[in-house]
């Protein structure tokens, strides 16, 4: 977006006032905002100024900025933001702003920009000879399907051609702008089909009538036969009985009720269960009652059940492991720092810089090797670790593990 600025000085008025009602209106305006919050009005109070002068000057900013005990620089940000202010004078009779946006430029949006040139003044924001009419192009205002379009201070005129534009420009010209209709100058209910209503052309028929709910109906009347038949007080003592005693307060002690005891479900009201349809829900009090007696009859009493293993408490006891652990068959690692065969099977001593490997044979569970096959030992080389390389005294240091190590 262009900068905008304000106009040169020699345009700018000295001072400016609101009209009397106009001072009315902006202090009834500030007073709609509540306390501390009366800057909010500042965009109404321009565009109030706007109507009455036709454009923003300075003395507009500051008078409102005064009125608003706001920041000038704060007034003149607003007034430099929002383009519907204009920052210098424009036509007295009207300021023409034309849509020149996608939809309206497709429309003829350029024909009508190319009349304002002819009929008012060839550049924008540049008022005719006399001072009443001044034209602009602008962005999108809003009534695309009933483009092109133009905007005339508050007003817009849709759906125009070259000529019906021109014969508006020309009303206006003349003082006569009240003369043309606003909106759409086709044959078009505001952004109706043109020509008028295609669809929906029956008048509805139907009423709509508020609902009102039936009155409940009243309770039956106690028979007038139980009255009769009814036992009558043997004497003054007896109804005094049969009355609840009354409070300290003077009101009648209250039946107790039932409200914090514990509450069965309904076999009706049950959580369904998976199950067959006999035994798919089941009351709280009878689950409670089953898982009860399932426990008394298996002497469930919460300890591990050691009656299978004395003494087994769990996985990490050895009691159900074969031979301590050991695994038959399976290849183990013997030598410093690869750890020992378990289960009672000799290690290899290590060398220094391999590691020895110990076959077991299948046909002993206990690990150890039979006479007949004996353990046969595969060696490999390993990889040196840190502390086993030694440098050779040639220059330079070299850290490369060198079989030879006699100087």
């Amino acid at each position: 977006m262009a900068s905008r600025r304000l106009a040169d000085e020699q345009v700018q008025p000295a001072s400016f006032a609101f009209s009397n009602d106009n001072a009315k209106w902006a202090e009834w305006k500030i007073g709609l905002y509540p306390a501390g919050r009366q800057q909010s009005a500042v965009i109404p109070l321009l565009m109030r100024a706007q109507d009455q002068d036709g454009w923003i000057s300075r003395a507009t900013i500051e008078t409102v900025a005064d009125m608003l005990d706001m920041a000038y620089i704060r007034v003149l940000e607003v007034a430099t933001f929002y383009t519907q202010f204009q920052l210098q004078p424009v036509g007295t009779r009207a300021h023409i702003q034309v849509c020149g946006t996608t939809p309206c430029m497709l429309r003829g949006a350029a024909e009508l920009i190319e009349v304002c040139q002819h009929k008012i003044h060839h550049e924008p924001h540049t008022t005719n000879a006399d001072g009443t009419m001044s034209w602009e192009e602008v962005e999108c205002l809003g009534s695309c399907v009933n483009a092109p379009m133009v905007m005339v201070f508050h007003d817009t005129y849709e759906d125009l051609t070259a000529d019906s534009f021109s014969a508006i420009v020309d009303a206006f010209a003349e003082g006569k702008g009240d003369t043309v209709k606003p909106g759409t100058q086709i044959d078009r209910l505001n952004a109706a089909a043109e020509g008028g209503r295609t669809t929906l052309l029956e008048t509805p028929s139907a009423t709509r009538e508020k609902f009102i709910p039936p009155a409940p109906p009243e309770a039956p009347a106690a028979p007038a036969q139980a009255a009769a038949t009814a036992p009558a007080a043997a004497s003054p003592a007896a109804s005094a009985a049969a009355t609840p005693p009354a409070s300290a307060g003077g009101a009648a002690a209250q039946a107790p009720t039932t409200a914090a005891r514990p509450r069965d479900v309904s076999e009706d009201s049950a959580p369904a269960i998976k199950g067959p349809a006999p035994q798919a829900k089941v009351t709280q009090a009878k689950a409670e009652a089953e898982r009860g007696a399932a426990n008394a009859s298996r002497k469930a009493n919460g300890q591990p059940n050691t009656a299978m293993r004395k003494g087994a408490t769990g996985a990490e006891s050895p009691a159900g492991k074969i031979d301590a652990g050991a695994a038959p068959g399976k290849a183990e690692h013997a030598g410093t720092g690869d750890g020992a065969i378990a289960a009672g099977v000799d290690s290899q001593p290590a060398n220094t810089g391999t590691t020895g490997s110990v076959l077991v044979d299948t046909s002993r569970l206990d690990g150890t090797p039979s006479k007949e096959k004996q353990a046969t030992k595969a060696v490999r080389k390993r990889k040196p670790v840190a502390s086993e390389i030694v440098p050779t005294r040639e220059l330079g240091g070299d850290n490369s593990n060198d079989d030879d190590k006699s100087e």
